[in-house]
Formats: structure tokens, sequence, C-alpha cells
């Protein structure tokens, strides 16, 4: 069967251990967390698809940042609270969220890009709608157009990729200044990263 991305939250659920268990613990990240941190302009941070809350949101944390947690799958949510009982968890569908509040920033690192091309174009307006002024957006995806079907903890998972063209015309289409643009970086696992500050 082809893996869609409606799979997504329940297939996470079900893996939320192994994939905790998995996850790499190295910090590849540390360097752009530390970047997004310096852009923002207060510590207050909505981790969105944040998982189990390691080594992101822990570093985060330890950085000084109030971080709330928003994910979809509840077993993730439950081992995040667990992993961080001092950050704060919201269990929600990032599409569409409206949590009517805003943040220094906004963080969707190997989240956002499980979602089609559609829901990817519309999540601009959620991050906008959540973003204080000046706020950082800071989110991965893939290097070029794609849509393919990856694997975590050994189960088919959706990814999908707007053209680089497409990510900076919604960015500045709802607010947002691309600040750095890395396609797969050989430094941070060659993740392919977005860096941008909210200007509206």
């Amino acid at each position: 069967m082809r893996m869609r991305p409606e799979d997504i939250l329940p297939t996470y659920n079900a893996l939320a251990v192994e994939w905790d268990t998995q996850r790499s613990q190295a910090l590849f990240e540390r360097k752009w967390l530390d970047r997004m941190l310096n852009l923002a302009p207060g510590k207050s941070v909505l981790d969105i698809g944040c998982g189990a809350g390691r080594p992101i949101a822990r570093y985060l944390l330890e950085k000084g940042a109030t971080v709330t947690g928003l994910d979809g799958a509840p077993a993730m949510l439950n081992l995040f609270q667990s992993n961080l009982p001092d950050a704060r968890v919201i269990l929600a569908d990032m599409r569409g969220v409206d949590l009517g509040e805003t943040f220094d920033a906004l963080l969707a690192w190997n989240s956002f890009f499980h979602l089609s091309a559609d829901e990817q174009g519309a999540m601009f307006a959620v991050f906008a709608r959540h973003a204080n002024p000046s706020a950082a957006l800071m989110f991965t995806s893939g290097p070029r157009k794609s849509e393919r079907i990856g694997q975590v903890a050994g189960q088919s998972v959706y990814h999908a990729s707007l053209d680089p063209s497409e990510y900076e015309s919604l960015l500045n289409a709802n607010g947002f200044r691309v600040k750095h643009f890395r396609p797969e970086d050989p430094e941070c696992a060659g993740h392919t990263i977005w860096l941008a500050e909210f200007t509206a």
C-alpha cells in the first residue's frame, strides 16, 4: 500500500518508543539551533512536530528557551513530557492549528516535510499567525521539488518538498524574509535548512 500524508500521525504514534530509542542524540543540529535562537527576539519557542523532544527541545531548554512542544501523535507527546517535564505540550495536528498566541521562534524540524505539497503551502499562514514581530522560523525541506517514501524505525513514511523558489515565494507572501537557506548541509547530516525572519 502506498504511504499517504494522512498516515504519518498514526505511524509515528505507533512507533514512538522505537523512534525515540533510535533517534540520534549527536545534536548535529546545534549550529542551526543557535542561529535560530540568536535571530529570535526572545526565548519562547513553538516546536511544531516536536516528537519525543530529544535532543532538540532538550537543547533549547538548556539554552534558556521556554519550549512548547506541539505534536499530533499522543504517544510522542507522552514521551516528550516524560523526557522534558519542564516543557509545555499541546496535542494538535499542525495543519490549520490556531493556538491564539504567538512565539519568538517557530521550529518545524523534520516534521513539516511529511505534509503534502498543498498542505505545506497552507502552513505558511499557520506560521505567520503564531509569530511575534521579528520571530524566527526554521524548517527543513528537501533540496528540490520531490515526493518520496522514506523509512522510520523500519516503517515507510511519506515525504514531500516544494521547489526552493516556491518556498521563498510562500515565505515572502506570508511576511517572512529568508535569512539563510542551506541545501543538503554537509555539517548537518545533509539536511536542507531554511531560516527566516517574520517582518510583517
